[in-house]
């Protein structure tokens, strides 16, 4: 190895170890929501209040951990947990005193309930976090005295305590509903299209490098991963509304992102097989076609009207791009001839596209004016 090859092997290892990427690994690049992290906070004061009242001379602590595990950032999160957490810990609790009644509270009797835990967790089939929980339980009310008379009823009861106060806490004080991120996804993947049908009326107009072209390509590739983000945060939002008594306030706007969310699918599929096509059948003759500049020109306008379904959706939180004229571009289905030349494929293969985006901008924008 010579020198030069060391020293840049020296400074990877310098990068491998630098703070930044342990940092990485630890920090998260979000915050939970503070009104979760003040929720979490009342609940297990709650739950502690609750069962030194109800527990008398015991420590509350299986009722804390209760409470502050089920507060979730929905409701349904929540129901779920606290039944989670519920099922765990009873199962654990119930180990652990058949383990201390036969085989005592020795070390290895610790460890005994442990493994049990798990194989039983396994076989029952059981949700990682129940199956979690089992093996924590049984180790802590071993630990805590599982031979105390009522000692494992009283945690049991416990549990239930801090897990329904947990639910509760989190149902009282401003039920969580995560809609901002549906609008905000289904208005970001509406412009990035409208700006990829732009840029593929440019490829068209003017003289474009295969670069320039590729660009567009892979901007159109990307909208795959963009759609999914906005699905994932309309499934989370249909989440957060499950069981929310604010869910008739919020459904008629999360109905609304669906509908716009399904057609930004479709469109999503069309302009990134457009892109793919005038990639693969560019060529610089395409440019003298008559016909190229109709089909520029309905790009442009599907952009438009495009916008302008956004805007008129009026996604709370959101800034949609500007649209210079209020009307639709798209009054009347295309009538466009039929191309006569070599590049016939690639023009029909568009003009088709065209029709069907056409369709469904005419479709989304009388779904918006009824809404």
């Amino acid at each position: 190895m010579n020198a030069t090859n060391w020293v840049k092997g020296r400074r990877m290892n310098v990068a491998a170890l630098s703070p930044d990427r342990y940092a990485k690994l630890i920090l998260s690049s979000s915050r939970i929501p503070f009104l979760q992290v003040v929720k979490t906070g009342v609940a297990a004061i709650l739950a502690w209040g609750a069962g030194v009242l109800l527990l008398q001379g015991a420590t509350p602590l299986f009722a804390v951990i209760a409470a502050i595990l089920v507060v979730q950032p929905s409701l349904n999160q929540s129901v779920g947990k606290a039944l989670e957490r519920c099922i765990g810990v009873i199962i654990g609790v119930v180990l652990a005193y058949i383990v201390g009644v036969t085989v005592g509270q020795s070390s290895w009797a610790i460890l005994l309930a442990v493994v049990l835990s798990l194989f039983l967790g396994w076989a029952l089939r059981l949700g990682v976090t129940s199956s979690v929980q089992i093996p924590i339980s049984a180790m802590l009310v071993l630990i805590l005295g599982s031979t105390t008379p009522g000692y494992a009823f009283d945690r049991i009861i416990e549990t239930v305590i801090g897990a329904l106060i947990g639910v509760a806490v989190n149902l009282l004080i401003v039920p969580p509903v995560a809609l901002q991120p549906v609008h905000e996804g289904v208005a970001a993947l509406g412009n990035e299209v409208a700006n990829i049908l732009e840029t593929m009326a440019r490829v068209l107009s003017t003289p474009s490098t295969a670069a320039d072209r590729t660009g567009m390509l892979v901007e159109a590739r990307l909208l795959t991963p963009m759609r999914a983000k906005a699905a994932a945060a309309l499934a989370a939002g249909e989440e957060s509304l499950r069981y929310n008594p604010r869910r008739s306030v919020h459904r008629e706007l999360l109905e609304r992102d669906g509908q716009l969310l399904a057609m930004l699918t479709i469109l999503v599929t069309r302009v990134a097989g457009m892109a793919r096509g005038v990639v693969d059948h560019y060529d610089d003759d395409l440019l003298a076609e008559p016909i190229v500049g109709e089909i520029v020109s309905e790009l442009t306008r599907a952009a438009h009207d495009l916008r302008l379904v956004i805007l008129n959706a009026d996604l709370p939180g959101t800034e949609p791009d500007p649209v210079t004229d209020e009307l639709p571009a798209l009054t009347a289905p295309l009538s466009i001839a039929v191309p006569r030349s070599e590049h016939w494929v690639l023009l029909g293969f568009l003009l088709e596209d065209l029709r069907r985006i056409h369709e469904e901008l005419v479709t989304a924008t009388d779904e918006v004016r009824a809404v």
